[in-house]
């Protein structure tokens, strides 16, 4: 386990622990990390102190540098500090004991064994002495590193009661299985099952935090069947969770949209990591189930799905407590054109169709085209060939017009106040008519985006609308 001791300030921590006579050990997802040899090893730092960790953190941070700033948690009997790219934290070894209607703990001072018993997984309550006579001895009570090799999300303790205790653990349960492509092992799995319905007393931005992090690895769809598997999404999810299923009329069914959102989840990972591009992936067909009719002439319609799931996120990103800011409006953005640009495919691609896309579609133009192409998720390789061959084509009209138009984000070359001068008039319904008359005839093709063509068409349909120039 030397291997993990490489940091300096293990050293340093040593020093002070045999100054201070007390016990210290560096426990948890570093030892975990550095044992998998996993890149994010070494930036967060657990460190458990058989005595006062805020004690423990302002001695060694005092000792690196007096610049060093050490955040303390008094009710928790925490402290922290930033040492180069690492975040260090210091907390005295306790055991802990829950009321049922709170996962937050009461708290006692304890032994690195209770402290070990507290931990969530296995996998997580690893540790390695940092103690002058024992240095580098490792510490694994609960077999964790058996679960590393064999790729299993286990509880040191009953699952049930872990569970229970903190509710939390089960979205870090999935979570981690997301992340490290580990197994969950059967007991701990049907411990999460028979305790799903405890989710609720965890606030919802801990649960979106955990669910960010499922999307954000390189598969979500794991974490997310394993969501609506055990129960979980629905009690945080129900519109994602009543995606799943298939209905049947006639011997005419239509796909199950939960497994489709989630290929398109998946397909999209592998080009992109943008979080919210991922909940533009992860929504673009949440108003399925609202929009579902039977037609006897076509099958199954979703018509309108994209307009009605564009209005259902403020709702949805508002409960998950997600920011309610430009990411909100961004997915928005997406989800009301992700057929826009499959539309294009399935007939010729005339230029105004492509302006109006890209004058929608902004600077987020190439973010919608990697949707659209994550959403083509037949299993008959020809299709896909050519709806992506179709794409390719669409991609080089909007290189081609964009060079020649210059339509992202798209602003009218007549303003309202040029209309108020031209015509002499006051603010009112003519301004609107006239404005809309020029976008849209920029849109269409009729003129180009210059504001010479595009005074003359304003003073034309002034002219009609009973206007007269200033003299």
């Amino acid at each position: 386990m030397k291997k993990c001791l490489y940091n300096k300030i293990f050293g340093i921590i040593s020093d002070v622990a045999e100054e201070l006579e007390v016990d210290v050990y560096v426990i948890g997802g570093f030892v975990r990390d550095c044992i998998l040899e996993r890149k994010s090893a070494g930036k967060d730092i657990d460190i458990v102190v058989i005595g006062n960790g805020i004690t423990m953190a302002k001695t060694v941070a005092g000792r690196i540098s007096r610049k060093i700033k050490v955040n303390i948690f008094k009710n928790f009997g925490t402290a922290m500090f930033r040492y180069k790219e690492a975040e260090i934290e210091f907390v005295g070894a306790r055991k802990e004991s829950y009321k049922s209607a709170s996962r937050k703990p009461s708290v006692e001072a304890g032994s690195l064994r209770d402290d070990q018993e507290r931990r969530d997984f296995t996998i997580n309550a690893l540790a390695i002495s940092l103690n002058r006579k024992t240095y580098g001895k490792f510490l694994d009570p609960f077999d964790g590193v058996s679960d590393l090799e064999k790729k299993v999300i286990r509880t040191p303790l009953d699952p049930v009661k872990t569970f229970s205790d903190d509710p939390l653990r089960m979205m870090r349960a999935i979570r981690f299985a997301c992340q490290l492509d580990f197994k969950i092992e059967a007991k701990t799995l049907k411990g999460i099952k028979s305790n799903a319905y405890r989710l609720k007393i965890v606030s919802p931005e801990r649960i979106t935090a955990e669910l960010n992090k499922i999307l954000l690895s390189d598969r979500p769809s794991v974490g997310l069947n394993i969501l609506y598997d055990t129960g979980l999404l629905e009690q945080f999810f129900p519109e994602l969770h009543e995606l799943k299923g298939i209905d049947t009329k006639d011997n005419r069914a239509h796909k199950d949209n939960f497994d489709h959102t989630l290929q398109v989840l998946d397909n999209l990972a592998q080009n992109s990591d943008s979080l919210y591009l991922r909940w533009a992936a992860l929504l673009h067909d949440i108003a399925k189930p609202a929009t579902k009719k039977y037609d006897e002439k076509v099958g199954w319609t979703f018509h309108g799905h994209e307009y009605i799931g564009s209005k259902m996120i403020p709702d949805i990103f508002k409960r998950l407590r997600l920011p309610l800011n430009e990411n909100m409006k961004y997915v928005k953005k997406l989800v009301a054109l992700h057929l826009r640009p499959i539309s294009l495919t399935q007939d010729e691609v005339t230029d105004s169709a492509i302006r109006r896309l890209l004058f929608e579609a902004g600077d987020d133009i190439e973010d919608l085209m990697l949707l659209c192409e994550a959403d083509i998720t037949s299993k008959n390789i020809r299709k896909v060939q050519r709806h992506l061959d179709n794409f390719a084509l669409v991609r080089l009209k909007l290189k081609e017009i964009e060079e020649r138009d210059h339509l992202r984000n798209f602003q009218p070359p007549v303003s309202g106040e040029d209309i108020i001068e031209a015509f002499g008039i006051k603010p009112g319904r003519n301004i609107g008519i006239i404005k809309e008359y020029i976008k849209e005839s920029i849109l269409d093709g009729i003129i180009p985006n210059e504001r010479k063509e595009a005074l003359d068409l304003m003073y034309r349909k002034g002219e009609e609308l009973g206007l007269r120039r200033k003299s």
